[in-house]
């Protein structure tokens, strides 16, 4: 292929979006120009950064993180309309990407975001970078909606997880979606056990810091948090996502389809990053190969 200007769709799906850096990286490797990002929850984050400058730094941040950073991040709340504000997330990655404005980014950059109230997308296409990514990656049950001007918004898969639409217009060779959605492996990707000395589980330790933080977070609340219903929360959701990402794809077929097994990892497992990532460049590499 002569011309290898890209639009990048890259879909929702919790951690399994650390497999849009493997993408990533393998169009890089391969020398596609990547004109256009449409980008949904993790989507929309990892794309943002990457129009940003700054996804190398973000990936060497993620592989360092263990279970126990993950829960440090979280600033708990049971108010709201979810259990996490993502503030302290939030301000994190500006500290470690800078605070840019999407018009002012060399790549074009849309983060698709729900509005439930009105049942549309919304597509953010200006304003600061974060906050577009904070609306997009409110995912429901656990982030609080997103405010943006008189709008509470929610996490675009529950409307749109592959957002090709607002490529249409792109002037580019190649339209590439990854769908974090695929069809799921027969069996799980399976988990790295961690011990910690003097503990019985990193599961409990993880819980009851939890806990802890949402105690000391609400005040006079009496709070006993059951990750298992966001185990069950979180499965509803890719089952959802799934289905409407079928019919998206269907509809509105790209030029080529990345698909990641949806049972490749669990939502909040980002400790889980080196895999993730690697599945991401092979992923690519089975799609794509044939084409450079």
């Amino acid at each position: 292929m002569s011309d290898k200007s890209l639009s990048l769709i890259l879909g929702s799906g919790g951690a399994r979006g650390m497999a849009h850096i493997g993408v990533i990286r393998w169009l890089e490797e391969h020398d596609y120009k990547i004109a256009s990002i449409s980008g949904c929850s993790m989507g929309a984050l990892v794309g943002g950064i990457y129009a940003c400058g700054k996804l190398a730094e973000f990936t060497d941040w993620l592989r360092a993180l263990d279970k126990l950073d993950i829960v440090k991040l979280l600033d708990v709340t049971l108010s709201d309309g979810g259990f996490v504000k993502g503030d302290r997330i939030i301000e994190t990655l500006k500290e470690l990407v800078g605070n840019h404005r999407i018009e002012e980014l060399p790549i074009t950059f849309t983060a698709v975001a729900a509005n439930i109230e009105d049942e549309k997308e919304v597509w953010l296409n200006r304003g600061p970078v974060f906050d577009a990514i904070r609306a997009s990656i409110s995912l429901p049950l656990f982030f609080t909606p997103a405010q943006v001007g008189e709008q509470r918004l929610l996490d675009g898969g529950i409307l749109n997880p592959v957002p090709i639409a607002p490529t249409f217009n792109d002037a580019t060779s190649l339209k590439l979606a990854v769908n974090l959605n695929g069809k799921p492996l027969a069996y799980a990707q399976p988990v790295k056990e961690v011990t910690v000395e003097g503990q019985n589980g990193l599961r409990e330790k993880v819980q009851t810091y939890i806990e802890g933080l949402a105690r000391r977070s609400v005040s006079k609340v009496d709070i006993d948090i059951d990750m298992d219903m966001f185990d069950i929360a979180n499965q509803t959701f890719d089952a959802m996502q799934g289905a409407i990402a079928r019919h998206k794809l269907a509809i509105y077929p790209p030029d080529v389809v990345v698909e990641i097994p949806r049972n490749a990892c669990g939502t909040l497992e980002f400790d889980r990053a080196e895999e993730m990532v690697e599945l991401g460049y092979e992923s690519a590499e089975r799609a794509l190969g044939l084409l450079s």
